[in-house]
């Protein structure tokens, strides 16, 4: 009972995500492409935020497969979790892709992400990258307990941070379930291009697992 529990918090939180740090993508870049870059990359850090203060005691509030991997490996969870997590994460996003389509009335923007310019090489090492230093400080903030008051917060402005370089490039995903929701709707090259921003954010989580658990000094003594 107390996996399902934590499964539906990472699927409402993975909905929340999607359907408004997703919506704040496609109503800012349509009505104010200039400003939308920083509106988009302080939605999903301010969601990040809300939700961590919110059913962070009850999940974790991962909200993401990147993270719940990087968990994995770092033996911080099961691998019983692990899936319950990924998928309530994937079936989060789809239901708050599919609540954000409705407001929209349209399939036809809903934050999903692009190659960078076409380039299937160029988007995989942004997202490797990006998801690496956003997990890593993850991991970071969350290994000591007297920064549980703060870890929500420094984990917000992380996801900002990696936003604001990325938009311009992909679209930033660093999460998995955030790329599959709006991709499967949208459909075409969003869906097509889709596994890009699986594979990608996957290999950095677990990247920054491997790169924290050699430089944790605690473990090392």
């Amino acid at each position: 009972m107390k996996l399902v529990k934590k499964a539906i918090a990472e699927f409402i939180g993975t909905l929340v995500l999607v359907l408004v740090a997703c919506g704040v993508a496609a109503v800012s870049g349509c009505a104010f492409p200039e400003a939308g870059y920083v509106a988009t990359a302080l939605a999903f850090g301010l969601v990040i935020v809300a939700m961590a203060y919110s059913i962070g005691n009850i999940s974790g509030c991962h909200i993401n497969p990147a993270v719940s991997i990087a968990m994995l490996v770092s033996k911080k969870m099961s691998v019983k979790e692990f899936f319950a997590y990924i998928a309530a994460q994937f079936l989060g996003a789809i239901a708050g892709a599919g609540i954000l389509a409705y407001f929209m009335g349209s399939t036809e923007a809903l934050g999903q992400n692009g190659l960078y310019d076409g380039d299937i090489v160029k988007s995989l090492i942004v997202e490797v990258v990006l998801t690496f230093i956003f997990v890593l400080a993850i991991l970071g903030v969350t290994s000591k307990k007297e920064n549980s008051n703060v870890a929500g917060l420094v984990i917000g402005l992380s996801l900002v941070l990696v936003h604001l370089l990325g938009i311009p490039f992909t679209g930033t995903s660093v999460n998995p379930a955030r790329s599959f929701g709006p991709a499967l709707l949208v459909g075409g090259d969003a869906l097509a291009n889709v596994w890009v921003f699986i594979v990608a954010p996957l290999v950095g989580g677990v990247l920054a697992a491997i790169v924290y658990k050699y430089l944790d000094c605690k473990k090392a003594k």
